[in-house]
């Protein structure tokens, strides 16, 4: 699959992602853990677990969430998507075994998963043959790199793309919009991992300026076999 920057779209809205978006984000976001090594997590989430990560990209500063949506969807709307949310008190912290920074989703992606889909039900979606994750088209976020406090200035980027949207340029459109936002921020570089090999995504960052600074050779396990991540760097506006 190929990414493009497109002209400016009439059929898709990009804007801050929001508690109402949590169900169909969580339902997408399992797509990519149960059927690709795009993201090592291995174990999916549920709604509830997810909704500290979502709470941790306001809708200002370094660290944004973006949502696009398809506007022609049939029940397009606010909250159309939402289900159930959980009751903040009832927020668990992040299982063991999974990454416990905030905003981390372990690397980025905008293609189709590599693995067959197995036909199982998405915990938080819809029932067997909708799309779980309804009428969103992906999301990109940039999160903090690391936690210490030196690293405030860079962030990592990720996007993820509903496999029914491959060729409509949404990655492209999510990046572009993301890094608008970021232009005023305080934020110095942003970095991608791409567990690869993974030729569309590394297409995707080179259109936007990234340039590869590094790999880890067989640094995860998943589907019983060693990953690759090579990580992107690139460049953003403010200088000290």
């Amino acid at each position: 699959m190929s990414e493009h920057i497109p002209q400016e779209r009439t059929d898709v809205q990009v804007k801050p992602g929001t508690e109402a978006d949590l169900v169909a984000l969580t339902a997408l976001y399992n797509h990519y853990i149960r059927e690709t090594p795009i993201t090592f997590d291995t174990t999916v989430f549920t709604p509830r677990e997810r909704l500290p990560w979502l709470r941790s990209h306001p809708e200002d500063g370094p660290h944004r969430l973006l949502v696009a949506r398809d506007t022609g969807a049939p029940g397009t709307g606010a909250g159309s998507d939402s289900g159930s949310l959980p009751n903040p008190a009832e927020v668990r912290p992040n299982r063991p075994g999974t990454d416990s920074r905030p905003g981390t989703d372990n690397g980025p992606d905008h293609g189709p998963g590599i693995r067959p889909d197995r036909g199982a039900p998405e915990p938080g979606g819809g029932a067997p043959g909708e799309r779980p994750w309804g009428s969103v088209l992906g999301y990109a976020t940039s999160s903090p790199l690391r936690p210490k406090a030196a690293y405030d200035t860079s962030v990592e980027v990720s996007v993820y793309c509903a496999p029914e949207a491959a060729g409509r340029g949404i990655g492209s459109l999510l990046y572009r919009a993301l890094f608008a936002a970021l232009e005023g921020e305080d934020v110095h570089r942003a970095y991608a991992g791409i567990a690869g090999p993974n030729e569309a995504s590394a297409r995707l960052h080179a259109w936007f300026g990234f340039r590869p600074v590094g790999t880890y050779r067989e640094v995860g396990r998943k589907f019983g076999r060693y990953w690759d991540v090579t990580w992107y760097e690139k460049e953003l506006g403010r200088r000290m």
